[in-house]
């Protein structure tokens, strides 16, 4: 099997909608190829967390991930429309479960990603679900996130103004509320002895968009030269809640 993103999204019909988000999401994004880059030498079980219509999954089978995924999700609509998918694709040791994260979180030993899922939680709920993640990590295993980080600028307002649209459009149940800062993440990944890379992947694009790749073990590699330290932890509410004006 292979990343065909035609056929990927085909397997969703007659969801149009659906249909239409994966093909359009596969021709702008370049989340999935590159989470499925950094998983592909990893054997560990992963748990998906916010896993939406299970995009993830169709990548990482066609990219040769083996190990077993689990996706969830508080969306019971995206959960079916996940489940459906996935049957039609044939894809093995593959299941998506509803769960509200704010209440319960999975039993689970491996790998984790939060992608795109962290800035739409009260810091509060992001301490939980970040403990609750590194808590599952492994020998082996990798914390893989996506997210936009608390920096001054015009590309997190514009980030925060493009997860509003995705509320506003329902695609979310809410809207963004607060972005995590570098340092403090920096800070909990230490306390568990994890080491992490930060890459920027706004690229030409006008995203505050990172990917984080944490894990037990020696350090990852060397971050990028564009990469920021972010802002100081006690202005995150002052950053965080930036609207669209300069």
């Amino acid at each position: 099997m292979t990343f065909a993103p035609r056929d990927i999204a085909r397997h969703y019909l007659p969801h149009r909608t659906h249909y239409y988000y994966a093909r359009s999401k596969f021709a702008t994004d370049p989340l999935y190829r590159v989470v499925a880059e950094a998983l592909i030498d990893t054997h560990r079980p992963l748990l998906d967390v916010g896993c939406g219509i299970g995009l993830l999954a169709h990548v990482l089978r066609g990219q040769g991930f083996t190990a077993a995924y689990s996706g969830v999700d508080v969306d019971s609509g995206k959960i079916r429309s996940a489940t459906a998918a996935a049957n039609r694709a044939g894809l093995q040791a593959t299941q998506f479960r509803e769960m509200d994260l704010s209440r319960d979180f999975p039993q689970h030993r491996g790998s984790v990603a939060l992608l795109d899922i962290v800035q739409f939680l009260e810091p509060a709920a992001q301490d939980a679900l970040l403990e609750s993640a590194l808590a599952c990590l492994d020998t082996g295993a990798v914390l893989i996130m996506r997210t936009g980080l608390a920096r001054p600028g015009w590309r997190l307002r514009f980030t925060r103004g493009v997860d509003w649209m995705a509320r506003i459009a329902r695609w979310m149940n809410v809207g963004p509320k607060a972005y995590p800062v570098r340092e403090e993440l920096e800070q909990r990944f230490a306390r568990h002895g994890v080491q992490a890379r930060f890459e920027s992947l706004s690229g030409r694009l006008p995203f505050e968009n990172w990917l984080i790749v944490a894990h037990h073990g020696e350090p990852s590699p060397i971050d990028r030269p564009d990469q920021g330290k972010g802002v100081p932890a006690n202005s995150r509410q002052a950053v965080a809640t930036q609207g669209l004006q300069s």
